[in-house]
This record gives structure tokens, sequence and C-alpha cells, in this order.
């Protein structure tokens, strides 16, 4: 239990989250009909069915994608929560996580109507993400070793000789979402010249312990400067020390995969 608790929260909470829902519904302890994502039942008076919303990204595929799916979410959103350069402040992960899920869900829930659930474009999206972050790593694809570069698309690849071109358009979407987000937080920024508008809102921050910030907004950016420290104590013989899950991260770079 140590581990579990020592892991990334946002990972770790969404991993227990999505293994327990999917085992509760493939045993047939809970039905899962009443989780999948539907517009009319989200918005319907008087008692809108809002869960739908959050639970149909915790919904594994039946047998053997039950432990896949699993692995791979733990894998993919971890590593990005811990170790991307992009997520370096309390709360940009989870934010992160919001922006590509609203993505996700208007393009194949809402426009395209492809799936009720949208674990899978979920995952693809923190594989492509990973990717552009450890670009000339070595990952494994189950039997496939290769560049990390190329995982999301030997996925999507996947996707289509497992379950056809509806499938791999579902999944697709995830890309599309990850790729938006990379555009408006890095490429447009850095080599278009404007303003990264997508910036993780301070009341999220606050929620995921982060203290008062003083930013200062930038062509590619916001910086963050720490707050002034007190003056030093003389040496008392005693020391203690208070660590947090966001204390020892480094200077941030970009998401990563398998």
């Amino acid at each position: 239990m140590e581990d579990f608790w020592s892991a990334p929260p946002v990972a770790r909470t969404w991993t227990a989250a999505t293994l327990a829902t999917s085992v509760l519904i493939y045993g047939g302890m809970i039905n899962g009909m009443r989780l999948l994502f539907s517009i009319p039942l989200v918005f319907k008076l008087p008692v809108p069915e809002v869960w739908r919303i959050p639970s149909s990204f915790c919904i594994t595929g039946p047998s053997w994608s039950i432990l896949y799916d699993t692995y791979f979410l733990w894998t993919y959103s971890s590593n990005l929560e811990r170790e991307s350069p992009r997520f370096t402040q309390p709360g940009d992960f989870f934010f992160y996580v919001l922006f590509i899920g609203t993505v996700i869900l208007a393009l194949s829930g809402g426009i395209l109507r492809l799936s009720p659930t949208f674990l899978a474009p979920m995952i693809l999206a923190l594989a492509y993400t990973y990717s552009q972050d450890n670009r000339r790593k070595k990952v494994n694809f189950f039997i496939v070793r290769l560049e990390a570069k190329w995982l999301p698309w030997v996925m999507l690849l996947a996707a289509l000789v497992l379950g056809g071109p509806s499938n791999a358009l579902h999944q697709g979407t995830g890309i599309i979402a990850a790729h938006l987000y990379d555009f408006l937080t890095r490429l447009y920024p850095t080599f278009g010249g404007g303003r990264n508008y997508l910036q993780t809102p301070a009341f999220i921050r606050r929620w995921f312990g982060g203290k008062n910030l003083r930013t200062q907004h930038k062509g590619y950016g916001t910086a963050y400067a720490p707050q002034a420290q007190p003056p030093s104590r003389p040496a008392s013989g005693i020391s203690t020390a208070f660590s947090s899950p966001w204390s020892s991260r480094g200077q941030g770079r970009r998401l990563g995969g398998d």
C-alpha cells in the first residue's frame, strides 16, 4: 500500500477507479449501462446523470483488455505525471487530462458519436504525449520494440486491424486531442510567437497543494517564481525535512511512455 500512496495522485486514482469499475462491470456486480456516456441522459431533467462523463473514461474492454488497458493507462499516466517536463507544477497533469478528455468527448462522443466509452482514445493520447517527450527512447509494444515516436501510430494501426476503421477513428481522436494540446501549449508559443493561453487555473493548483506562486507571463507561457524564503535559522542540532510528490520534480520536459 505504501507504493500505491507514493504514486502520482492522478495516475493512481484514475488507474484504481478504472480497474475497480471494469472488474465490477464485467463481473456482473454492477450494471455497466448506467455508466456509459449518453448525451440525452447526461442532460436529462430534473436529474442529469452527470456521473456518466467521468465513468466513461474508466471502462476498459472485456476479458484481457481489463489488464492491458489498465497497464497502459498506469504506465503512460504515471510516467507523464511524474517525469514530463510539461507538468512541473501541482495540478498541471490534471488540467491536461481535463482538456484532453473534453476534446475526445466532444469529437467521439458528440460530433461523431463513435462510442459511449473513451478510455481507449485517452490511452492513445497519453501515449502520443509520451512519445513526443521521448522520441528516441526504445519502448516495447507487446512483442515489438521500436522508438517511442512511432508508438502511437503502431497503436493506431493495431486498433485498425483489430477493430476496423470505426475503432481506429474513435481512438484516433485521442491523437487529435493530444496534438491540439501540444500545439496550443508548445508549438504555437515556441515557433509561432504566440502566447500559451492554456494555463492551469489557480484553483486547481491550490487543490493539488500548490503554494501562492508569483507569475510572469511570457511569449511561450508563464514563468513561476518561488516565494521569498524566510531568513535561515542557526543550526540547532535537529533537522527536519518535508517532501511531497511535487518537491522532487526536475526542470520539466515533456511526457512519455511504456
